[in-house]
């Protein structure tokens, strides 16, 4: 049975928040709401501790993809401290979305994550 809570939606929208913020000050201060400090990262792609390490695997997702934002797919599930959501990654201009995904993520006490375990679903050759 899964429980889909506020806290575990919650936590879900301060990392689409995280993914989404271009600009260096406001991805550090979105990458602090939704990761604990010592929290981490991890998909095939990266494996990294911390805040600086994970606003940097944020900004250069958004070099490798410019104008494209991450999107939730369908509703976030969750129960205890864990949750899991899938996602895709949005081209703005022409709405195509070559990256999708799914993530796992542990919260703490407070409903920061403390992990993320990310599997990529649709990925373009040579990305």
């Amino acid at each position: 049975m899964s429980v889909n809570t506020e806290g575990h939606r919650g936590a879900a929208a301060r990392y689409f928040e995280a993914w989404n913020a271009t600009e260096p000050e406001a991805r550090a201060k979105a990458v602090a709401a939704a990761w604990a400090v010592q929290g981490g990262y991890t998909d095939p792609l990266a494996d990294v501790r911390g805040h600086e390490q994970i606003a940097a695997v944020i900004a250069a997702a958004q070099g490798q993809f410019p104008g494209f934002v991450f999107r939730p797919l369908g509703a976030v599930d969750g129960h205890h401290d864990t949750a899991r959501f899938s996602w895709e990654l949005v081209n703005e201009a022409d709405g195509s979305a070559p990256v999708s995904g799914s993530d796992v993520v542990t919260l703490d006490e407070e409903g920061r994550i403390i992990r993320v375990l990310g599997f990529l679903d649709r990925v373009p050759a040579g990305a």
